[in-house]
């Protein structure tokens, strides 16, 4: 199992013993045993790129995509885009193009399933944007941009609109994105051919004030999707409506032991493959927090939690099986690999934290197929 992870590139930092090191050049691979989560090779430089701080892989695996998450681009107000091909033997990437993201601050991409689009969230000017794909997995100028609107009550994080995530629904219809300035998910219809965004009717769902939405995770039955607050630390199953794109608010829950009140922020969510369970991470806390789905009702109940193995559980991923987490704690500069319990969707560490500089996204990636 390959593991691609995104990083924040430059200056530098301390690792676990308080030593000061270099920071990350981008993009990191290492492999997995499947059958015991160690680690077989790596991790290695695979692309060397700014601030790659979110990845995702072309349908085909033949090619990765990252966020460039910067201020400034080329002498303008943008962040940029980068692509790269794999190399199917070795997983490490060549460099392609770069387009800018048409927003400040990119944080988070998706490709859609058809391979034909990069959707991109660009977090400090709240723009979401839409690069269309040659068939080579080069990228082309953006042919679609969305921009948020409004604001929240936690002035110095909500003091306008901040695109943190953009999702899309398991039919590509309809893009989701998190405003977590507005505390709003925006509802977009996506037209995967023009590569276009419009606004949906109705366009979106407002969250309760200062919860900062954050991520969203599919329950596998497409009846809902969980979206993560980051600012109030909680998780909330919104209903969602496949032929409308609508969504509704059924159930908030916090994230957080009761009782802990030290500051902390929530990062990650992620469904199981099986639907049964959702995890999530806390920055502060520094724990992975499990929730058991109810079949029927997709509601959540809180099944456990386990401390991350480091500070500032950043990212994680759960990889197709079901059997294996790999978390990145971006504070002290370590992936940790759990094996998930498939009876209590607990998981826990297989081994000793593998050093990696600054890592903030973690992407679980098959071998490439031929071409």
């Amino acid at each position: 199992m390959r593991v691609y992870v995104g990083t924040y590139t430059g200056g530098t930092t301390s690792d676990a013993a308080g030593r000061r090191v270099d920071r990350s050049r981008g993009i990191y691979l290492l492999e997995l045993d499947h059958s015991t989560g160690r680690v077989v090779s790596g991790p290695v430089l695979a692309g060397e790129t700014e601030n790659p701080s979110f990845l995702a892989l072309h349908p085909n695996g033949r090619f990765l995509y990252a966020v460039n998450e910067l201020k400034n681009f080329e002498g303008k107000a943008t962040g940029a885009v980068s692509a790269f091909a794999v190399d199917p033997a070795t997983g490490l990437l060549t460099f392609l193009n770069r387009q800018p993201s048409e927003g400040t601050d990119p944080c988070h991409l998706v490709v859609d399933a058809a391979g034909r689009n990069v959707l991109v969230a660009n977090y400090s000017s709240g723009t979401v944007a839409v690069l269309p794909l040659s068939t080579d997995g080069r990228l082309e100028p953006a042919a679609s941009v969305r921009r948020g609107s409004g604001s929240g009550p936690v002035r110095t994080r909500q003091e306008g609109p901040h695109a943190h995530q953009v999702l899309l629904d398991p039919a590509s219809r309809f893009a989701l994105w998190t405003n977590l300035g507005a505390d709003r998910v925006v509802v977009d219809r996506f037209d995967a051919a023009a590569g276009k965004l419009e606004p949906n009717d109705p366009d979106g769902v407002a969250i309760a004030p200062g919860s900062g939405p954050r991520h969203l995770a599919w329950h596998p039955s497409g009846r809902a999707v969980y979206l993560l607050g980051e600012l109030s630390a909680t998780v909330s199953v919104l209903r969602f409506d496949a032929d409308r794109g609508s969504l509704e608010v059924l159930q908030t829950v916090p994230t957080r032991a009761e009782g802990a009140s030290a500051e902390n922020t929530a990062a990650e969510i992620a469904v199981s493959p099986d639907g049964r369970f959702l995890t999530t991470s806390n920055r502060g806390d520094d724990d992975l927090a499990v929730f058991a789905i109810d079949g029927a009702s997709l509601r959540l109940a809180p099944a456990g939690r386990v401390p991350s193995g480091g500070r500032g559980p950043r990212s994680f991923a759960i990889d197709p099986s079901g059997r294996w987490l790999v978390a990145a704690n971006q504070g002290s500069g370590s992936l940790v690999v759990f094996r998930r319990d498939p009876a209590t969707g607990l998981p826990a560490a297989a081994g000793a934290p593998i050093a990696v500089p600054e890592p903030v996204c973690v992407l679980l990636a098959p071998e490439a197929s031929a071409p």
